[in-house]
């Protein structure tokens, strides 16, 4: 029974957690916040750059940063991961 009350745990864990993804395929320009980091929902996390523009990725609800999946200067695609917040 204890492992099912860590499994419902890790399942509620989980599905408090926000995935903020890219918008479009790019290079990573700027990380605005770090792991621990409290944000609040439409504030910018990460700058992305596309097309020599600078496009701004929000987070998309409130709450702590819990891992970051990239760095300055990594190229992401559409749809990647880039932030978790819990």
């Amino acid at each position: 029974m204890g492992s099912q009350q860590k499994q419902n745990e890790a399942e509620t864990e989980e599905d408090t957690m926000t995935q903020v993804t890219a918008t479009m395929a790019g290079s990573i320009w700027k990380l605005l916040v770090a792991v621990g980091d409290h944000v609040e929902e439409g504030q910018d996390v990460i700058i992305l750059e596309s097309m020599k523009m600078e496009i701004p990725i929000a987070a998309e609800a409130s709450g702590v940063v819990k891992h970051i999946h990239v760095q300055e200067g990594d190229f992401v695609n559409e749809g990647d991961v880039l932030v978790e917040i819990e």
